[in-house]
């Protein structure tokens, strides 16, 4: 890595235009959208997973297994990124990504490829995290907003190509090839980002809070154990389900002691006493519990109910994804002119409430293409919400918590779509008969699951309005005293 000057005191401005930049970006979304890929190829090889590997009662924890890890590990990319440089995190972070998808390729037995995807989650918490938090150090949060509605674009069509990905690799070659496919991704990653991205990094001793790490891993494990299990494994009123909601409060109170008396806390406390970081973390909640409402249960009608193909679905799920995507790009652009974000994620707020209410009147003669404009509306509202509040983090954190302040709202995020799911399953469930549902039965029930996401429609305006508004600043992190050029090599 060469030389360069650490400091960040000029306020030249940044040309994220520069030569060289356009690569570097591409190389990090490369990195992050392999993460993002792998839930939704995985989760179309399941069936074929479970007839060559066995294991009914293991099948769920295939994807929760990864989802565990990954979690559990955002939070402590955030700090030793900041710390360590989140370059060589970041390569880190893909190196032990991709030891496990081939781990997982190579599987013969469910303990092995469940091992194999812990070990991909250890690396997949930091692909999402470290990426965004290095747009952050490049991009000045002004022309942020740009970057980030074309990273919204790039994430939709991964949610959309996954599916298919998935489906093609199932019918024509091996459920083994949904996790080598990761491989040459990852590879091309690297390629771009090592002799192209010259971040600037002081080395600055700390010591690591491991208690802290510890209490909050655990507490997150227990969440989403929880979350996952709780209602299908395990009944929601059982001494197993009590025991874990134990281990979670415990280790939250403990949390909270340790941060606010270890001498270098783990997560900073202080983090929360900034406005913006305590509002958009719920706000980055309720967009992912919303998002990944229409991934998930939309298909449910386009199967169930009208009676569609698995691949039909998920071509019926792209007018949704195209409403995240463009309305991100157009958040976008307009707070890099206006330099205003606050009002995108009140829009967002209210669009996303408007679409789960016109999703509520669904019922067994209500035509695909219809359902398919109301996911549409719902898309557009979690695209005018979403990014803008990781841009609202990275302006207002201090420039030393960049890593953490990133993490934390991805976290949330996460999070949100981890919890939303099973709940609204299990509101699903309760409305269905306990063995083989109809369509009209399907019909009547899924209303109830979209009624249910009206309240967190509303609480995001409730978060939005509350969302401070700050002026944006000009220059990035490490680019206020270098050029792009000279992060970022000619590509």
């Amino acid at each position: 890595m060469r030389n360069i000057p650490a400091t960040i005191s000029s306020t030249a401005p940044t040309d994220s235009t520069a030569p060289g930049f356009v690569v570097v970006f591409i190389g990090l979304q490369v990195g992050m959208m392999v993460s993002g890929l792998d839930g939704t190829i995985v989760a179309t090889a399941l069936p074929s997973i479970l007839r060559d590997l066995g294991g009914v009662s293991g099948i769920a924890w295939v994807v929760t297994a990864y989802l565990l890890f990954q979690v559990a590990t955002m939070p402590l990319y955030g700090k030793i990124g900041d710390i360590y440089g989140r370059k060589r995190v970041l390569l880190l972070a893909l190196a032990l990504f991709t030891v496990g998808s081939v781990a997982c390729g190579f599987a013969q037995s469910m303990p092995e490829l469940l091992a194999a995807r812990a070990v991909q989650g250890l690396g997949g918490g930091g692909l999402p995290v470290l990426g965004m938090a290095i747009l952050g150090d490049l991009i000045p949060p002004r022309q942020l907003g740009r970057w980030l509605g074309y990273q919204g674009m790039l994430f939709a069509a991964a949610v959309i190509a996954g599916p298919l990905i998935g489906g093609l690799f199932v019918d024509h070659l091996s459920w083994r090839w949904a996790f080598f496919i990761n491989v040459p991704s990852a590879i091309l990653s690297a390629c771009i980002l090592i002799p192209r991205l010259h971040l600037p990094h002081r080395r600055i001793e700390h010591s690591i809070d491991y208690l802290g790490s510890a209490l909050l891993t655990i507490g997150l494990a227990a969440l989403v154990v929880l979350a996952t299990a709780g209602g299908k494994d395990v009944d929601w009123v059982s001494p197993e389900s009590g025991a874990l909601a134990l281990v979670l409060v415990g280790c939250i109170v403990a949390f909270v002691w340790r941060e606010r008396h270890a001498s270098e806390p783990f997560v900073p406390l202080r983090l929360f006493q900034n406005s913006v970081v305590r509002i958009a973390a719920p706000l980055n909640f309720t967009s992912g519990l919303l998002f990944y409402l229409g991934v998930f249960f939309l298909p449910v009608f386009f199967q169930e109910v009208a009676g569609v193909d698995a691949t039909e679905s998920g071509l019926l799920l792209i007018p949704t994804m195209i409403g995240t995507a463009m309305a991100t790009t157009f958040a976008g652009r307009r707070v890099e002119r206006t330099g205003r974000y606050r009002m995108w994620p009140i829009l967002g707020g209210v669009i996303m409430t408007i679409g789960a209410l016109a999703l509520t009147t669904v019922d067994l003669d209500t035509s695909v293409a219809v359902v398919a404009g109301m996911g549409a509306i719902v898309g557009i509202g979690i695209g005018c919400a979403m990014q803008t509040s990781i841009l609202a983090v990275q302006n207002a954190v201090d420039l030393a918590d960049m890593g953490m302040g990133t993490s934390t709202a991805l976290l949330a995020r996460t999070l949100g779509g981890t919890i939303g799911t099973p709940l609204f399953g299990a509101v699903l469930a309760a409305g269905l008969p306990a063995h083989h549902a109809t369509a009209a039965q399907f019909a009547d029930a899924l209303p109830w699951v979209f009624a249910t996401a009206v309240p967190v429609g509303l609480f995001a305006i409730l978060f939005g309005l509350l969302l401070p508004s700050r002026p944006l600043r000009e220059t990035g992190a490490v680019t206020g005293a270098v050029t792009v050029d000279a992060i970022v090599a000619p590509g």
